[in-house]
């Protein structure tokens, strides 16, 4: 799979990312209503750890309209999942960027319908791929709730190491949950990478 960057068509400057299957993009306010459905659905908002639900109605809009400020402050990169045909299926994230410490923090979602396809999978690669060759950064990490299987699959599969487990870290609705912590150091992403490419 290759994952290929072209210049952003907007004046923010965010990035689209291709892959075999994917295009990541900018989020459009055209979006908005899509983000609510998708992400709004129970199935899907129980396994993240702020995904509102119900997802209030503006909600969306206002989570798209942060996104340019946030990707010009270098704190934040987000990007919509999409499939070539355009059908917005989810969204993935680089969050905490912009500090002394070269890091950044996975997020990322699918819409239920398109669970199992692998779609999660290929747009977070593609995503630690930028991370680590047009951000310049050192480590990506992520964190998932345990009972989200899924999540971690994700995460083994791009390469992150499963790093440690906190008990009862997060509050998530009415429950006290514990949390798994993944990680990935650019070294071993070069490594994983260069074995990958060897015939």
């Amino acid at each position: 799979m290759i994952e290929r960057e072209s210049k952003s068509t907007q004046s923010d400057g965010i990035p689209t990312l291709r892959t075999e299957r994917l295009i990541l993009r900018p989020f459009e306010m055209a979006d908005a209503r899509r983000v609510q459905l998708l992400a709004g659905a129970w199935e899907v908002a129980n396994t993240t750890a702020t995904i509102p639900h119900p997802y209030p109605d503006g909600a969306a809009e206002k989570w798209i309209a942060s996104h340019a400020q946030a990707f010009r402050d270098g704190s934040l990169v987000t990007l919509a999942v999409s499939l070539k045909d355009g059908t917005l299926v989810g969204a993935v994230s680089l969050t905490g960027l912009g500090t002394a410490h070269n890091r950044a923090e996975l997020g990322y979602w699918i819409g239920k319908d398109y669970w199992g396809k692998g779609y999660c999978t290929e747009a977070v690669r593609a995503l630690v791929r930028f991370g680590f060759e047009r951000l310049g950064l050192n480590r990506v990490y992520g964190q998932h709730l345990v009972r989200n299987i899924a999540s971690g699959r994700v995460m083994a599969n791009v390469g992150l190491k499963h790093e440690g487990r906190l008990r009862q870290h997060f509050r998530r609705w009415e429950d006290f949950e514990d949390v798994d912590f993944w990680g990935l150091l650019k070294s071993e992403w070069a490594v994983n990478r260069e074995e990958r490419q060897c015939p």
